[in-house]
């Protein structure tokens, strides 16, 4: 028994090592700052389970939102090239011009918050709830779909696609 309980500590202790690489256990306490907390449209972000994709689309929103507010070297439309795909950003831009707002954020500015978190995984596919917050105190949901071979977003919609 001697080397069951060793091999459990391991296991445990390794356990606890990839929940603090993460950002830890999934809470929405366990928020990590996304962007400077001194910048005008700077937000949190709580990922849950810390699956790839949910981890994917966080990453995506952070530099998106980081061109948004000319705080990076890039545009929008090249962040949106290297994290979506081609028809989801044809279909992105016609929503932009239809609605006259960003049509990631799908409004004016930049949330001050966010929360993620991975609902359901399906055929190869993952379906992200990605919460954004308003200084205002609204927020709105928008749902992303994550293809999980390379983890391209496939899909943006204000209703999950599955």
């Amino acid at each position: 028994m001697i080397r069951t309980d060793a091999l459990r500590t391991v296991l445990a202790g390794a356990a606890f090592a990839a929940l603090l690489a993460i950002g830890g256990p999934a809470a929405p306490a366990q928020a990590a700052p996304a962007l400077p907390t001194d910048t005008p449209g700077s937000s949190r972000a709580a990922v849950r389970a810390g699956t790839p994709a949910a981890h994917r689309v966080v990453t995506f929103v952070q530099e998106y939102g980081k061109a948004v507010l000319h705080q990076s070297g890039e545009a929008p439309r090249a962040v949106r090239e290297r994290f979506l795909t081609p028809h989801l950003n044809f279909r992105l831009d016609a929503w932009a011009a239809e609605h006259g707002a960003d049509p990631v954020f799908r409004a004016q500015n930049v949330p001050t918050e966010w929360s993620v978190q991975q609902i359901k995984e399906e055929h190869g596919f993952a379906s992200i709830r990605f919460v954004e917050y308003w200084g205002g105190g609204s927020s709105q949901e928008v749902w992303y779909t994550v293809r999980l071979g390379d983890l391209r977003i496939v899909e943006l919609n204000d209703t999950p696609a599955f």
